[in-house]
C-alpha cells in the first residue's frame, strides 16, 4: 500500500491537510498506480574492495569518493535493481497530456511506490540476518549516472527484470532504482 503522507511530501503538502481536492487526488493516484504497477526486483551480492576512492564490484570499478565513504569496511555489497514496470510510464504520460495536477499526483505516488519496493526489499535481506547500510545509487553526488551501464551489466537487468537506458543513462521505465547497499561483517 502507498503511504499516503509520502505521496503528499513528494507533493510538497502538508501531511495533515485538510484540502478534499487535494486528498481525493492523491487517492485516485494511489489506486490507479497500485493497479499500473507491476514490481520486480532482484539483487546480488558480491565481494567488494574499497580503495583510494574506488568501489570494485564484479570486476566493475566505481570512482566515487562518497560512495567509498560509504562501503568503508565492507567486503561484500549488495547490488540490486528495482522497477514499477512500463504501466506506471503509460499512466504518467497519458495523465500529462490531459491533466498536469493528476500527471503530478502519479509521479509523486509512483515514487512512494518505488521507494516502498525497495524498502521491501532491504527488509527482506536484513530478515535473512545481514546488517545493512544506506543504500548508495548511481547519480547521488560523486557517482557519475553513467554507472548505470555497469549496474546494469552486472545484474543483467534488462533481461531479467525489463530495465533499459537511454543514451543518457535514464532508467526506464522510469520509476526504477538501483543502488549499492553496504554488508557490514558481523563481529
Amino acid at each position: 500500500m502507498i503511504d499516503r503522507a509520502e505521496v503528499l511530501r513528494y507533493l510538497r503538502t502538508n501531511s495533515k491537510t485538510q484540502d478534499e481536492k487535494i486528498l481525493a487526488l492523491v487517492e485516485k493516484a494511489c489506486g490507479e498506480v497500485e493497479k499500473a504497477a507491476m514490481p520486480k526486483t532482484l539483487y546480488r551480492i558480491f565481494d567488494c574492495t574499497v580503495e583510494n576512492g574506488t568501489v570494485t564490484v564484479g570486476g566493475a570499478e566505481f570512482k566515487s569518493e562518497r560512495l567509498a565513504e560509504n562501503l568503508a569496511g565492507c567486503k561484500r555489497a549488495v547490488l540490486f535493481g528495482a522497477t514499477l514496470g512500463v504501466g506506471v510510464d503509460r499512466l504518467i504520460n497519458a495523465a500529462a497530456a490531459t491533466d498536469v495536477a493528476l500527471a503530478m499526483a502519479y509521479q509523486a505516488a509512483a515514487a512512494a511506490k518505488i521507494e516502498a519496493v525497495c524498502d521491501a526489499l532491504e527488509e527482506e535481506l536484513k530478515k535473512s540476518g545481514l546488517t545493512l547500510r544506506q543504500r548508495y545509487s548511481p547519480g547521488y553526488f560523486d557517482l557519475d549516472v553513467a554507472a548505470q551501464k555497469s549496474f546494469l551489466s552486472l545484474l543483467e537487468l534488462t533481461k531479467r527484470i525489463g530495465l533499459t537506458l537511454t543514451d543518457t543513462c535514464e532508467m526506464i521505465p522510469t520509476k526504477s532504482v538501483t543502488a549499492f547497499i553496504g554488508i557490514e561483517d558481523k563481529r
